[in-house]
């Protein structure tokens, strides 16, 4: 069984191959406050709360070590979903309502239906035993992590997914509805499916935590790091266009793709015949 070291080692190797912007970001689910480690920021002690985003922010980008929990997460429907807190369906029903980022209360309900079946009905017992996750950058992660996410641009998560599914297995099943993407389908649903899962930053991760436009993740269970790094860059072997990207340059263009280019083609061809060769 890998180590936290492995973990830290194989974190780092995946951040500098890839020449990432940004730490991989560990996620480790907790049973029990007490198992937040002495060091770890959290929100609520400093009389703060935070998005659950804005703390894979603060790992990926400055490298913290932080706890949330749902003391420390101003982002109510978010707690809800992970079921830190027992909240009735109704009421999350009805607080979504109220945010009107669907047509109508049938509109709404399909959405929170498309988000349980992301879980699975099956795994909502498996929620209940959490009541927070660590969130760290993986090359300093204080525990073995459950989830791993990882942001870049879409060749970094590109070789990702060449690298996971070198074996034939491993595919992302993902959909996307522009709400809780990093939280939940970064780190939760690849933790209790076992189902790696693209991201498409979404409403809360763009408005509170800083997502660059450019950026899209993957989430994916933690183990899966080590079938990242062993497979990176095999995928069509020396056709594999590595990184940075080895794009194929056209061949075969002359000045006549341009009249622009041609007009001058002309006149360098003109000035040639009308000039005396030089004597060796």
């Amino acid at each position: 069984m890998p180590e936290l070291s492995d973990y830290r080692k194989a974190g780092v190797e995946l951040y500098e191959k890839l020449h990432l912007a940004t730490y991989p970001v560990a996620i480790k689910y907790i049973r029990n406050e007490s198992e937040i480690p002495p060091k770890a920021v959290r929100p609520s002690q400093a009389k703060q709360q935070w998005s659950l985003c804005q703390a894979f922010t603060y790992s990926r980008r400055w490298g913290w070590t932080v706890a949330m929990t749902a003391d420390d997460n101003f982002c109510t429907p978010a707690t809800a979903s992970h079921r830190w807190v027992d909240v009735s369906a109704d009421d999350l029903l009805q607080s979504q309502l109220f945010q009107a980022w669907h047509k109508d209360v049938e509109a709404e309900k399909r959405r929170l239906k498309h988000g349980l079946d992301q879980v699975g009905e099956g795994n909502l017992h498996k929620l209940s035993q959490y009541c927070g996750f660590i969130s760290s950058s993986m090359a300093h992660a204080p525990l073995i992590p459950d989830s791993l996410l990882v942001f870049g641009n879409g060749e970094n998560i590109n070789h990702i997914i060449h690298a996971i599914t070198y074996d034939g297995e491993n595919y992302p099943t993902s959909t996307f509805e522009g709400f809780g993407e990093t939280c939940i389908k970064g780190g939760l649903v690849p933790f209790i499916t076992g189902i790696p899962q693209i991201v498409i930053p979404g409403m809360g991760d763009r408005t509170f935590s800083g997502v660059y436009d450019y950026e899209i993740a993957i989430g994916m269970p933690a183990s899966l790091l080590f079938v990242a790094v062993q497979n990176l860059f095999k995928s069509g072997g020396r056709l594999n266009l590595g990184n940075p990207v080895r794009t194929l340059l056209a061949t075969g263009i002359t000045e006549n793709i341009t009249p622009g280019f041609k007009y001058i083609r002309d006149k360098i061809d003109e000035s040639k015949k009308n000039t005396p060769a030089k004597n060796g």
